[in-house]
């Protein structure tokens, strides 16, 4: 039996279950749209640090932040494009932003559909006019998330989107924990050093990897329980980052479809035309 019902949270309101496999889904609108718990076959899958889910000036670590229009980080926060220049923090601002629910279905999966659309206070970063509309479908072992994105302005429009998994593993079994890539080259975001990959070792003080020949093919997190986490994308995700800290129980395997500082290099960055929309997709499934 599929359900979407309200919860009595003023930030975790919403809540999407599969009961017969029970698979459960919560989501935050008004804390930039994320996914806060997510439970697949009974497994419960994701980290969250409370304190800065409930604190507001805090960006949440745990969940799935939404990361738009530019995943990463850019060269000293700024941008400059086509004769235009700007400042954008880390990873965007979606996840910092209220996002609407504008629609709930129940026929052969549980679904809501959350849209961010822009404002004055996105245009003061982001000059650009647009529609977001994220729909998360929770279905059995499996979660798709699929994301519209609607240029509603008047002049092509550059972007990049990403999610930021944060996975559940404790510190005491992260050298049980691998991740499942075929790459071989990698930027290590820690010493800013590129060289070849052999392995990830996820007990480090901080490993945070942004894997250059991974390309647009599922990456797995295989679990100290047994399980495998696979990831997968439609192909424009094809940018992935893995990152975790010391002394925290969580392992991020992150799909972006553009490298950081791609609204100054242009790399990899799609390019959406006035009145054009653009269908991109992220599964995560528990095998």
């Amino acid at each position: 039996m599929f359900t979407v019902q309200p919860r009595a949270d003023a930030l975790e309101s919403l809540q999407l279950n599969d009961t017969a496999a029970d698979s459960e889904l919560v989501l935050a609108p008004p804390r930039g749209g994320l996914a806060t718990r997510l439970r697949l076959t009974g497994v419960n899958l994701f980290f969250l640090d409370e304190g800065t889910l409930r604190g507001s000036s805090k960006n949440v670590r745990g969940g799935n932040p939404v990361l738009f229009p530019s995943p990463g980080k850019l060269e000293g926060d700024a941008w400059a494009r086509g004769g235009r220049r700007g400042a954008l923090k880390q990873h965007g601002f979606a996840r910092n932003l209220p996002w609407q629910v504008v629609g709930t279905a129940t026929g052969d999966a549980a679904r809501a559909t959350l849209r961010l659309a822009s404002s004055d206070e996105t245009r003061a970063a982001y000059p650009w006019d647009f529609t977001a509309d994220y729909t998360y479908v929770l279905s059995g072992a499996a979660l798709r998330i699929e994301q519209r994105f609607t240029n509603t302005g008047r002049e092509p429009m550059p972007f990049g989107a990403g999610f930021h998994p944060y996975f559940r593993v404790a510190q005491a079994e992260k050298g049980a924990a691998r991740v499942l890539t075929k790459a071989t080259r990698a930027f290590d975001n820690v010493t800013k050093q590129r060289g070849p990959l052999a392995g990830i070792d996820l007990r480090g003080a901080e490993v945070d990897l942004h894997l250059e020949d991974h390309g647009a093919v599922p990456c797995g997190l295989a679990l100290p329980s047994g399980r495998t986490v696979e990831l997968r994308g439609s192909p424009e995700f094809s940018q992935w980052v893995v990152w975790t800290l010391k002394d925290k129980d969580f392992v991020c395997v992150e799909p972006w479809t553009c490298p950081g500082n791609a609204l100054n290099t242009g790399e990899r960055l799609l390019v959406l035309e006035p009145g054009r929309s653009r269908t991109l997709w992220v599964e995560l499934e528990l095998r």
